[in-house]
């Protein structure tokens, strides 16, 4: 019955049109005689095509835990719906993003969908709406997204998830900036990194042989190259390896504070042996130390001189963990 309304709805919109476009009111009709738990479907459908860049029922089944005729039938849905949106390639068993692809059905902006990838979500929100379900009221700071155009996002991370180069047009604030020939690079993405503050993304730069992090704002343009990468996370020794970052209070601070902060963090202060600090430790990839060091505000002076009621924690293994990030120190 559902899809009889929507085929419909598309044929007097398409042989019989108002003298305005119907197309956003089509599909809000239809939506609404869809259940949410199918909506949800068709929004990851959208969401997943946009941003990998090739979308598979298998895909809908594992996400959903449904059978893979339950996941044709959304597909199909999908392509009713939005009868231009997606096109089937026979190489790849799925659907991929046609030439009128537009967003219809979900928020397709990076400050949505980037953190649903970073917590393997497949939905964004309940049906519940705005109804606080626990009744616990929890807000966040108000911090500037930092995020280009969702069409630079999603062409990065197609990239990363169909092991492509990818061209892009860099402006970095090093000094390499200045010379022009450095604004255009070929990178080959294999991870995302949300440091709280901003994203970057992990890749193999060709043009300095090594592995690197961008930050997504300050990638101007990016077009893929439909070339194979050579390189992948598992020639990356610094996001493969990790290592135990360990952290003490600041010398500066009482002994008050000192056990406040050991009880923030889940310790105990040492009291086998009074001369001796407990340590935090933290195990984290090497290539994320520095920004690690950043977001819990270390001070990593030599000599412990950073205000120690702004930097509460200082590095116990200093001579370990620098040449792996050399940039947070001071």
């Amino acid at each position: 019955m559902l899809s009889f309304y929507i085929s419909l709805l598309l044929y007097i919109d398409r042989y019989f049109p108002y003298p305005y476009n119907m197309s956003t009111e089509i599909i809000e009709k239809a939506l609404q005689k869809i259940k949410w738990n199918t909506r949800q479907r068709l929004q990851y459908i959208e969401r997943t095509a946009f941003y990998t860049g090739i979308v598979t029922r298998s895909d809908v089944a594992r996400s959903f835990g449904i059978s893979d005729a339950a996941a044709t039938k959304d597909l199909n849905l999908y392509s009713q719906i939005v009868p231009d949106n997606l096109i089937y390639k026979q190489s790849v068993f799925g659907f991929v993003p046609g030439p009128a692809f537009k967003q219809a059905l979900t928020d397709l902006s990076p400050v949505t969908v980037l953190p649903m990838i970073a917590e393997n979500l497949a939905t964004m929100s309940g049906p519940y709406d705005k109804i606080l379900i626990y009744g616990v009221t929890v807000d966040t700071l108000p911090l500037p997204s930092r995020l280009p155009h969702q069409e630079i996002v999603a062409q990065v991370c197609r990239a990363a998830k169909q092991k492509t180069k990818l061209r892009i047009s860099y402006k970095s604030l090093s000094e390499r900036a200045d010379d022009e020939m450095t604004d255009s690079r070929i990178i080959e993405p294999h991870s995302l990194i949300n440091t709280g503050l901003r994203w970057h993304v992990r890749a193999y730069n060709e043009d300095t042989f090594d592995f690197r992090d961008f930050v997504l704002s300050r990638i101007d343009s990016a077009q893929s190259l439909n070339e194979p990468a050579e390189s992948s996370e598992d020639y990356d020794e610094d996001w493969t390896e990790t290592i135990t970052l360990k952290l003490t209070p600041h010398p500066d601070l009482n002994s008050k504070r000192r056990e406040a902060l050991y009880l923030d963090y889940g310790k105990e202060e040492n009291s086998s042996n009074k001369n001796k600090e407990a340590t935090i430790n933290i195990k984290v990839r090497r290539a994320l130390l520095g920004y690690t060091l950043q977001k819990l505000s270390v001070d990593t002076t030599a000599d412990h001189s950073l205000n120690p009621n702004a930097h509460q924690l200082v590095v116990v293994n200093r001579d370990e963990i620098e040449p792996f990030a050399g940039w947070a120190f001071l």
